[in-house]
């Protein structure tokens, strides 16, 4: 369960305007009809006129509207939320995906097993809102970003992020922000640069929308951008010397997104509270801005909480260097549950380099085609029943998979499963549930179906005793008896519970030390050498 707000701890982050805690809660103040973040440099109110909510959407609902000079309804989402495996958490994580905005509260309801008026009672008692509340907010939240960032016509951000009419547009921002969308997109043009345009292109082209997209900080950018691109399929993915980029299939249409890691390089990325990266989307349908927003966080990780996490791993001797040197690293996600699942049973038992080959060749053969602007993104991965339609005893011909037979008959189960819906790959799906699901699946062992877990499912204390390249580094350390001492391996993790998910990213940034980044062909690229990558046990 999710821990009540205690007023007196709350008050004193407040006074300190400590920016750890801006978004794990919100200051609401009598007075004034206003919520801030607990980091707002606005003179600090009286104790006996505040209150404090766990969400920007609670404080609206109990009306109050946004702080225009701390702007609470900009801060990153609460790491709280991201890794609780409570129904509250899952509720969050598809609320932001656009499940209720695409299926309504019903829709939301039948994703996590419960009837809507059940579900609206436990995430009101959780949260302090309804799942329509929590919905309506996250749709001001991205109109704001829109309306500051881009050029689009109001009527077009209306619809981009997700509101039913200009209408209720319009009257969400006005009871939100207590100004006219055209007053608050005045407002930040004059507080500076940093708008860009986001024009409609060509017929039949995909949109280009230029954006900021908040995260905590610090942010290990570097490691994060070289992580993406050494597992980058070709086709799907490309990468640059500090961005990188990959295609999506989002529920309106195909789409891309580029994110540029320069703003977070070096010191400004270091410093605890929240950055931001540039990021370009470019979507077939602008519906899909709030998905693809939430899906490139994920894939980010960028609500994760970096103090928290630091502080626990880097008081281990082992890590601590680690830490120290690499303040903020993340666990990078996945936009999407079954590509990621099937990039793990290619990926058993061969390099890193050879699954991307292997993979890229699925892609190039069953991948729809992709037109976009960023050199390199030239297809969609293969959907779920594409694959589950291919013959795993194939060898030859347009429905054979290039893998031996076990692990082509572990893809086209996983693919098949994911197909029918028997087997839900997003965070909000139950991590428990799924888990059984997969290893009940034929070629699926718990180093497949845990390693879905942590990039797909988000879970962050999940251990991979089975790891070559973890148990090679933990041998060289002289943690563990030797690179077979699986059991070595499980008691040394123990300690780094409840974050063993980012211990897992400081071995495996030990064991690829050293290895070139491959970029895009379209400037120079390394050769990559044979890098061990994770393996069934």
């Amino acid at each position: 369960m999710t821990p009540v707000l205690d007023p007196t701890a709350c008050y004193a982050a407040v006074r300190s305007r400590d920016r750890r805690f801006d978004g794990v809660f919100y200051t609401a103040v009598r007075t004034t009809g206003i919520y801030c973040r607990p980091s707002c440099p606005a003179r600090t109110p009286a104790a006996g006129n505040v209150s404090f909510h766990p969400t920007a959407a609670a404080a609206q609902s109990a009306g109050y509207r946004a702080c225009r000079r701390c702007r609470p309804d900009a801060t990153p989402g609460s790491p709280a939320w991201d890794v609780a495996a409570d129904v509250a958490g899952r509720a969050m994580r598809l609320i932001g995906d656009g499940v209720v905005d695409r299926d309504g509260v019903p829709g939301l309801a039948a994703r996590l097993g419960y009837t809507p008026r059940h579900l609206g009672r436990l995430l009101a008692a959780e949260l302090g809102a309804t799942p329509l509340a929590l919905a309506r907010a996250q749709r001001a939240q991205v109109a704001r970003i829109l309306l500051e960032t881009t050029t689009l016509p109001c009527a077009e951000v209306a619809f981009a992020a997700g509101f039913a009419s200009v209408r209720q547009f319009n009257d969400t921002v006005r009871e939100v922000h207590a100004c006219t969308p055209t007053a608050l997109r005045e407002r930040a043009a004059g507080a500076g640069p940093g708008r860009t345009s986001g024009v409609e292109g060509a017929a039949g082209a995909l949109t280009p929308l230029r954006l900021r997209l908040a995260v905590r900080t610090p942010y290990a950018a570097r490691e994060c951008h070289a992580f993406l691109a050494l597992h980058a399929v070709t086709g799907v993915e490309a990468a640059g010397a500090d961005w990188y980029a990959r295609t999506l299939d989002l529920p309106h249409g195909p789409g891309t997104v580029r994110v540029d890691f320069a703003p977070l390089l070096g010191a400004v990325g270091r410093e605890p509270g929240v950055g931001h990266l540039d990021v370009t989307l470019e979507l077939a349908d602008l519906r899909d801005t709030a998905a693809a927003l939430e899906r490139t966080r994920r894939l980010l990780d960028a609500d994760a909480d970096p103090v928290a996490v630091d502080a626990h791993l880097g008081a281990d001797p082992l890590l601590a260097a680690s830490v120290e040197a690499t303040p903020g690293l993340r666990m990078p996600g996945q936009v999407d549950g079954p590509e990621l699942a099937v990039r793990a049973v290619v990926g058993q038992q061969v390099s890193l380099a050879g699954a991307r080959t292997v993979t890229g060749r699925i892609v190039a053969a069953h991948g729809l085609p992709l037109r976009s602007s960023v050199p390199g993104l030239t297809h969609l991965f293969p959907r779920p029943d594409v694959l589950a339609s291919l013959d795993a005893a194939a060898t030859e011909g347009p429905r054979a998979l290039p893998l031996p037979r076990a692990r082509a008959r572990a893809l086209v189960a996983i693919a098949d499963a994911c197909a029918r819906g028997e087997v839900a790959l997003d965070r909000g799906a139950d991590r428990a549930e799924v888990r059984t699901a997969l290893l009940a699946l034929p070629g699926v062992g718990p180093w497949t179906a845990d390693y879905v877990a942590l990039r797909a499912l988000g879970d962050p204390d999940v251990w991979l005793p089975g790891d070559l390249a973890v148990r090679r580094v933990l041998a060289r350390a002289g943690a563990i008896d030797g690179p077979r001492d699986v059991a070595g391996t499980v008691a040394r993790a123990e300690p780094w519970r409840p974050w063993r998910t980012y211990a897992l990213a400081h071995l495996w940034q030990q064991a690829l030390e050293g290895v070139p980044v491959p970029l895009t062909a379209a400037e120079p690229a390394p050769p990559v050498p044979s890098v061990p990558s994770p393996e069934e046990p």
